[in-house]
């Protein structure tokens, strides 16, 4: 791993980088293991976007899927096969890192289908078949934090299989999400599961509050109002690690660390910036605190690896600003609630879009095929 860089020093202040892409010609080529090496990534997260765009430009799978074709696979099989092969390569990558922080890093994430996002049923058996075909302990499964996406978090926890809890924009809903984690840590206990091998992080996402709340901003128009843009992300995402200070250092959750268990880390998502009026490494630089994870795509790294200022923590002094910055929200006309609302929303809708844009991609492959 690289010593003498702003990633370096990201690690050193306690922030573990993940890469938000993965494609099998970034494993083939190589270029993950660049990226382990030389830009201390010690992660991979993917989502039904990443995929899409990954299958859509590749011609790294065209084999597999005459493969696929040839055993009159249908596209469900196909992407599950596809997706899966990707994610258990890049765990087997990761693998030293994984054995070399006792299971803390080394982590890459699978996304069950967003179409499940309100079905906790569905969502608690994808997760179950995506963890069973990985057959990798670094693995991660990304369940979505709508309302009934608790409920297949805490079932996922109790079965002994690592969870990343994704799409979270609210304090409330992170409130709700540490609660079905340590519910589900609980039922685990309960059934005799070593609490040490299961790991969980909440992806808290940053970069889209702001891209909602501004155009909100701008809208009302007032000096006050204008003056409050690019900061709710920030804000918000500093009162999140908080709230996970607090909620893991009660006394319910202290009782599950003694027992083996781990703390759900807070992850940084969302972490490009989208209005290019801002720095590139906004949402790095300042949000640095001890044991959150900062997923990030390659355009954001680089940027950090080229120029980021890592001044050391930026997050746990900052709460008492970061809380007028909400309030004076409130106080301007930015509904709080409404907001990640929305972005919940739009959120699953986006990644349905991107689901059924690789679904038709391989559909037309797994044609061509034939």
């Amino acid at each position: 791993m690289a010593t003498n860089s702003p990633t370096a020093a990201l690690s050193e202040a306690g922030v573990s980088i993940w890469l938000d892409d993965l494609s099998r010609e970034r494993i083939a080529s190589g270029g993950l293991e660049r990226l382990i090496a030389e830009r201390n990534v010690v992660g991979v997260t993917t989502n039904p976007t990443i995929f899409a765009g990954a299958l859509a430009n590749g011609a790294a799978y065209a084999e597999q899927v005459q493969a696929l074709a040839a055993s009159g696979a249908d596209v469900d099989r196909a992407v599950f096969e596809i997706t899966t092969d990707d994610v258990r390569d890049a765990a087997d990558h990761f693998r030293p890192v994984y054995d070399a922080t006792g299971g803390y890093d080394g982590r890459v994430s699978i996304e069950v289908e967003p179409g499940l996002a309100h079905d906790a049923a569905g969502t608690i058996e994808q997760a179950k078949a995506l963890w069973a075909k990985v057959d990798r302990p670094n693995a991660m499964i990304k369940i979505p934090a709508t309302i009934e996406g608790l409920e297949a978090i805490t079932q996922t926890i109790g079965a002994g299989i690592s969870v990343n809890v994704t799409l979270i924009f609210s304090l409330e809903r992170y409130r709700q999400v540490i609660d079905a984690y340590l519910t589900g840590l609980e039922q685990a206990k309960a059934a005799g599961i070593d609490l040490a091998t299961i790991h969980s992080v909440a992806s808290f996402f940053v970069s889209r509050v702001d891209t909602e709340i501004d155009k909100r901003l701008v809208a009302i128009g007032t000096d006050e109002a204008l003056a409050l843009r690019s900061k709710a992300g920030v804000a918000n995402a500093r009162l999140a690690y908080q709230l996970f200070e607090q909620e893991f250092a009660t006394e319910r959750a202290t009782a599950l660390l003694d027992a083996g268990a781990n703390r759900q880390r807070p992850l940084w998502a969302s972490t490009g910036v989208k209005d290019p009026s801002l720095p590139d490494t906004l949402y790095v630089t300042e949000l640095v605190a001890e044991g959150v994870v900062n997923t990030m795509p390659e355009k954001t790294l680089e940027a950090t690896f080229d120029h980021g200022e890592i001044v050391g923590d930026t997050v746990t002094g900052a709460y008492r600003d970061a809380g007028g910055v909400l309030d004076s929200l409130a106080r301007v006309g930015v509904d709080y609630d409404d907001v990640t609302a929305v972005l919940e929303r739009e959120g699953v809708e986006k990644f349905i879009v991107s689901w059924n844009e690789l679904l038709d991609t391989v559909r037309a492959a797994l044609g061509a095929s034939r």
